[in-house]
């Protein structure tokens, strides 16, 4: 049931509501396009549907606007699917349950799919709308977003002609982003070898995270346990002898790691304990103010397979974690209290016989971006790996001749009797890449308050989707010349 079926915007709900039963996460995007595209066929609207599953959707001009130029409604479908530990929920399966708390909206354990869902409902109720004026329309609702843009790098300009485009994929409510950074993923691999396990088994365990954005919520210094489990595990191999038995940590390369976990062979396990619990007290120490939660655990296990990672291995696995960067890297010169260039040390797992790192890279500059790859490429080459640069995507530059952003601006003061904030974000949004695709093409990007999106803490600001929804109206309005 809707908890909020009875709440303004009541279309906009209803549509949110409607396709949170579908699972969309990102690369199981079919069964939410084919949503779409039945959607648009119902009302006898024109749609396409490429390879990628992105899908466009025309809707002609109401009276007065049908020769006003065309104008793009852009949101993705995917979401990123989060849960706490105690949850049951299958993304693949499960509709998300929606719980109020007070002005807010939550779902059940899990990530809300706010981003970009709530662009989604936007899109659908002005499409289904027979009484909203808005110029000629092209809806285009993109995949796999949050797993490296696919959907935007697969578009191509064959159903779009549209030089107008509304990007709703920001989360703070009268803040409109009109630059963006690019940024890259980078792959790192290291074939497993074994050999015969021998010692006592430890299970080290870093949890209790915020997480949060590996973009938006870089800068708020928050603790990845990657990189923590890295600096635990190159502290025991100084001072013992060790060897890795099994090894994993994060979800998501777009999200900051939250848990992650080793299982060690060791002679002396008396004395990791010592080393262990000192770090925990260290790392408790540095990141009071942020990570309140963080726990760090090492208890005795039992190792099933009988095997264990090489002594080479072990230690290239333990230099390379210890030796990467994380987090900020530069500041923006330009921008006061804007991050330049940050990367998260994403994902730790074992796949295909293979130990798989992901690191997603950020910046607004082109040539920072190629200096932490490097690194990356660098340090992954030392420690006997291999690397791999994968989607890669441009960054959105600041156009100072924008009438889209001006147009913007001036029908917000009027609704709210005060001035927007205009900035860039150090988050990848699919503008960058669109304008690529679309080069005469003038954006901007705005949307209701989310807040710790990519997290299953993630909640909506349910007046705040109101107060954009009036303002999304009276803009299409004035988009008539």
């Amino acid at each position: 049931m809707n908890p909020l079926q009875n709440t303004e915007p009541k279309e906009v709900f209803k549509w949110f509501y409607e396709i949170s039963q579908v699972p969309r996460g990102s690369g199981n995007e079919r069964a939410i396009s084919d949503f779409l595209v039945k959607f648009a066929k119902d009302r006898n609207l024109e749609v396409h549907q490429d390879k990628a599953m992105n899908v466009i959707i025309k809707k002609p001009g109401t009276a007065g606007y049908e020769k006003s130029p065309t104008v793009i409604i852009q949101g993705h479908m995917d979401m990123v699917c989060e849960k706490e530990a105690s949850s049951n929920h299958d993304f693949l399966k499960d509709p998300i349950k929606f719980v109020v708390k007070g002005e807010m909206l939550y779902a059940d354990k899990t990530t809300l799919g706010g981003d970009d869902g709530i662009a989604v409902a936007y899109a659908l109720t002005v499409l289904d709308s027979k009484d909203i004026p808005h110029p000629p329309l092209e809806v285009l609702i993109t995949t796999e977003e949050e797993t490296g843009m696919g959907g935007a790098m697969a578009l191509t300009d064959e159903h779009l002609q549209g030089t107008r485009l509304l990007n709703i994929d920001s989360e703070e409510e009268g803040v409109f982003l009109v630059s963006c950074a690019g940024g890259a993923n980078v792959h790192v691999f290291f074939d497993i070898k074994k050999e015969t396990a021998k010692g006592k088994f430890l299970k080290i365990t870093v949890g209790g995270l915020l997480g949060g954005h590996s973009g938006i919520e870089i800068n708020k210094q928050r603790a990845n346990s990657i990189k923590l489990l890295g600096r635990i595990l190159y502290n025991i191999k100084q001072n013992e002898k060790i060897n890795i038995v099994e090894i994993s940590g994060g979800s998501k390369h777009n999200a900051i790691a939250k848990d992650a976990h080793a299982v060690i062979a060791a002679e002396n396990t008396e004395a990791v304990l010592k080393i262990v619990e000192k770090l925990a007290a260290d790392f408790k120490g540095e990141y009071r103010a942020v990570d309140k939660l963080l726990t760090v655990t090492a208890n005795e296990t039992q190792n099933s397979s009988g095997q264990m990672f090489t002594k080479e291995l072990t230690l290239n696995l333990i230099d390379f974690m210890a030796s990467i960067p994380n987090g900020v890297q530069y500041m923006s010169m330009e921008i006061p209290g804007l991050v330049q260039t940050s990367l998260n040390n994403g994902v730790l797992e074992e796949i295909d016989e293979r130990i798989k790192f992901t690191t997603s890279v950020r910046s607004s500059v082109k040539s920072a971006l190629d200096e932490i790859v490097d690194i990356l490429r660098i340090q992954a080459e030392r420690c006997g790996a291999e690397f791999k640069k994968i989607s890669e995507y441009p960054a959105w530059e600041y156009s100072p001749d924008s009438p889209v952003r001006d147009a913007a601006v001036n029908v917000y003061k009027k609704l709210n009797k005060k001035d927007p904030v205009i900035t860039a974000i150090h988050a990848g949004l699919e503008c960058g890449l669109l304008k690529k695709t679309l080069p005469k093409v003038d954006a901007v990007s705005f949307g209701p308050n989310l807040y710790d999106v990519h997290t299953p803490n993630e909640h909506m600001d349910i007046a705040s989707v109101e107060r954009v929804w009036k303002f999304l109206l009276a803009y299409l309005a004035e988009l008539n010349n």
